[in-house]
């Protein structure tokens, strides 16, 4: 039996996740298109923690989802 709540928590983690995936690359390829601007490396930074932050909000989605699945309720 699947806790459907705690189903729709991983879904919500999964579907967070998701833009930010495209979105931190986007950001880094940008920052090194860019290298002579003043706030490259703040940028750049700030890209990496967008994309650590995506695989963060991944793989607790996943594993939020398969919690929902296999744990006893």
């Amino acid at each position: 039996m699947t806790n459907k709540t705690i189903l729709m928590k991983g879904v919500k983690y999964l579907s967070g996740s998701l833009p930010l995936l495209f979105l931190g690359p986007v950001f880094i390829n940008s920052c090194f298109k860019n290298q002579g601007h003043p706030l490259y490396p703040y940028l750049l930074v700030l890209a990496i923690l967008i994309c650590v932050y995506a695989v963060y909000l991944g793989f607790k989605g996943v594993k939020t989802i398969v919690s929902s699945m296999f744990d006893k309720h």
